[in-house]
C-alpha cells in the first residue's frame, strides 16, 4: 500500500477504552493528549498522556520517589518503530523497537484503522490494560 494516506503528524482527539461488557471509559481522562507520527519511510512514533500527572518534587527525572515514578509511568504511553499497512484487511502493524512499556519491545502491535474526512481512527484487538481486557 502507498503509505501517503498515513504520513504526517496526527494529534489525539480522544483516547477511549471499551470493555467487552461495559461502558466506554477514558483511562487517560477525557482531555488526554498525544501525537502519532508516521513517516513515508515506514517509521512511526506514538505518545499518549494524561494531562493531570503530578510533577516530581525534584527537577531530577531519575530521582523521583516511587510514587512519582509510578504515577508518571501509569499516565503515559510511548513507543516507536516501523509500521506496515494491509489496506485490504484494514490493519496496520506496528513493529515496536522501543517503548516505555518494556514488554512491547520487539513485539508487533496490531491496529485496525479507518479514515473519515481528515481523521484517522485506530483501535486494538482486546488487550490487557489496567487489570481489564479492553479494546482501545
Amino acid at each position: 500500500m502507498n503509505n501517503k494516506q498515513f504520513v504526517g503528524i496526527w494529534n489525539l482527539v480522544s483516547f477511549e477504552a471499551q470493555p467487552s461488557d461495559g461502558e466506554k471509559m477514558y483511562p487517560f481522562g477525557r482531555d488526554a493528549d498525544g501525537t502519532l507520527i508516521y513517516e513515508m519511510n515506514g517509521y512511526f512514533s506514538a505518545q499518549v498522556m494524561r494531562k493531570d500527572r503530578p510533577n516530581f518534587k525534584s527537577w531530577d527525572m531519575l530521582n523521583g520517589t516511587v510514587d512519582e515514578i509510578s504515577s508518571a509511568s501509569k499516565g503515559y504511553i510511548a513507543y516507536y518503530g516501523t509500521y506496515v499497512v494491509d489496506e485490504a484487511e484494514g490493519i496496520m502493524t506496528h513493529h515496536v523497537r522501543g517503548s516505555l512499556f518494556p514488554n512491547f519491545i520487539g513485539d508487533d502491535q496490531t491496529r485496525y484503522f479507518k479514515f473519515s474526512d481528515n481523521q484517522l481512527t485506530l483501535s486494538t484487538p482486546p488487550i490487557a490494560f489496567g487489570g481489564q481486557t479492553l479494546t482501545l
